[in-house]
C-alpha cells in the first residue's frame, strides 16, 4: 500500500493535467467564439451542452461519479460561456442599455413629486438628496408619483423601497417595472418613530393607533405591548399625523416622525418606539428618463429565468454565475411574482458597477441570451 505522500504526488500530477487541459479548452472556446460571431450565433446552444454533458456521464462507471462528472461538466460548460461572451464584447456585441450619462440631475424649473402629506418620510429623503434645488409637491400614492414621472409632470419621484427592520417595499418594485422607471439616486434615511396624540391626550386615552403598514410593522414590540391600542393602516405616516389633528379625539394616536408633531402641534408621548434603534428606509430616486451620472457605482437590474427543460435554463445559480466570472459585488437580490402569471418570479438584483464597466458589458450581454425581460433599472449612487 501507498503511503500518503505518494498518493498526494500522483493528485498533484492528476491536477497538472487538468489544468493544462482546462486551459487548452479555454483557448478553443475563445477561437469558436470567433466563428460565432463570424455566423452571427449565439453563445448559448441547450441543446449541444445537453447532449456533451450526458456523454460525458455516460463515461462514468458508478452513480457517484455520473453526478460528479455531470456538476463538473456543467460548470465547464459555463466558464466556456464566460469567455465567449467576453469576447463577443470585446468584439463590440453589446447590449443596447440606452442609458445616457449626465453631469448632473439638477436643473431650473425642476419638479419632484413624493407620496404623501408634508412631514413625510419621503419629503426628508428628498430633502436630504435634493436640498433646496426644485420645486417639490405630494400625491395620495406611490402609482400617483409613478403616474406624475411617466406624464413628465415631474422630473423626479422619491419612493421607499426598503426598510431595515419590516423589509422590502414589495408594491414599489413591481411599480418601477410597470411604469419602465429608472433609478437615478438613493437615501438612506435613519427612521426614529414617535407615538404623538393630541396635547390633551394621556397614554392610557389611546384605543387607536394610526400609520403606514410598514411603520406599524416597525413598531411591533412596542405594540404587542400595548394591545389595547387597534392598529390602523393608513396611506402615509404624515397623514396619520394630519388626522389626528384633524380628528380632535383623544383617544388617537399617531405613529409619525419628530417633525410631524412640530407640524400638526401633537405631544410625544413616546420617542422611539420602532424595534430596531438602527432603524432606517432606504428611498429611491426614479425618474422616467434613461440616464446616470457620470461616476454612479451602483446599478439595479430584473429578469426572468428561461422557460424550464434545459441543463442552464430554470436556475439562478447559473445565471449567477455572470457575476461571479466577471468580479462583480452583487449587493442584494429580491424576487417578486409576476402579475398573471402563476409560480414565475421576476428577480431583482443590485450590484456594484457602473454601466461603461468592462465587466459590467459583459455580464449583461450574457445575461440578456440567457435570460428572459432582462431590464436596466438604474446606475445610481
Amino acid at each position: 500500500m501507498k503511503d500518503l505522500a505518494e498518493y498526494r504526488k500522483e493528485i498533484d500530477e492528476i491536477d497538472h493535467k487538468i489544468v493544462e487541459l482546462y486551459e487548452k479548452r479555454m483557448q478553443i472556446s475563445e477561437e469558436i467564439a470567433g466563428v460565432k460571431i463570424e455566423q452571427g450565433m449565439q453563445v448559448l446552444d441547450k441543446k449541444r451542452e445537453m447532449e456533451k454533458i450526458r456523454a460525458a456521464e455516460e463515461l462514468a462507471h458508478t452513480d457517484f461519479t455520473r453526478h460528479g462528472v455531470r456538476a463538473l461538466f456543467d460548470q465547464i460548460m459555463t466558464m466556456s460561456r464566460m469567455r465567449q461572451y467576453q469576447v463577443l464584447t470585446k468584439a463590440g456585441q453589446t447590449v443596447d442599455q440606452e442609458y445616457t450619462p449626465v453631469d448632473s440631475l439638477f436643473h431650473d424649473g425642476m419638479k419632484v413629486v413624493y407620496q404623501g402629506t408634508e412631514g413625510a418620510y419621503a419629503e426628508m429623503a428628498l430633502h436630504r438628496f435634493f436640498g433646496e434645488h426644485g420645486n417639490f409637491y405630494n400625491v395620495y400614492s406611490w402609482r400617483d408619483a409613478m403616474r406624475e414621472i411617466a406624464s413628465n409632470r415631474a422630473d423626479y419621484a422619491v419612493l421607499p423601497f426598503e426598510n431595515s427592520t419590516a423589509g422590502i417595499v414589495s408594491e414599489n418594485y413591481d411599480l418601477l417595472v410597470e411604469y419602465d422607471a429608472s433609478i437615478v439616486g438613493e437615501v438612506i434615511l435613519p427612521v426614529e418613530h414617535c407615538l404623538l396624540a393630541l396635547p390633551e391626550a394621556k397614554f392610557e386615552d389611546i384605543t387607536k393607533v394610526y400609520s403606514h403598514a410598514q411603520a406599524l410593522m416597525q413598531c411591533s414590540r412596542f405594540l404587542d405591548k400595548n394591545r389595547q391600542m387597534e392598529r390602523v393602516g393608513v396611506p402615509n405616516t404624515a397623514f396619520a399625523a394630519k388626522k389626528i389633528k384633524e380628528d380632535g379625539d383623544v383617544h388617537q394616536a399617531a405613529i409619525a416622525s419628530e417633525l410631524t408633531a412640530e407640524l400638526y402641534g401633537l405631544q410625544f408621548l413616546y420617542h422611539g418606539i420602532q424595534n430596531s434603534k438602527s432603524n432606517s428606509t432606504r428611498f429611491l430616486i426614479v425618474s422616467h428618463k434613461k440616464i446616470y451620472l457620470q461616476d454612479a457605482n451602483k446599478i439595479t437590474i430584473c429578469f426572468e429565468l428561461p422557460d424550464q427543460g434545459s441543463v442552464v435554463s430554470g436556475s439562478l445559480y447559473h445565471e449567477l454565475s455572470h457575476f461571479i466570472f466577471n468580479g462583480l459585488n452583487m449587493n442584494h437580490i429580491e424576487s417578486r411574482p409576476i402579475p398573471g402569471r402563476n409560480w414565475e418570479y421576476r428577480f431583482f438584483i443590485d450590484m456594484d458597477g457602473n454601466l461603461m464597466d468592462s465587466g459590467v458589458i459583459n455580464a449583461l450581454k450574457g445575461l440578456s441570451e440567457e435570460t428572459k425581460n432582462l431590464r436596466i433599472l438604474g446606475n445610481y449612487s
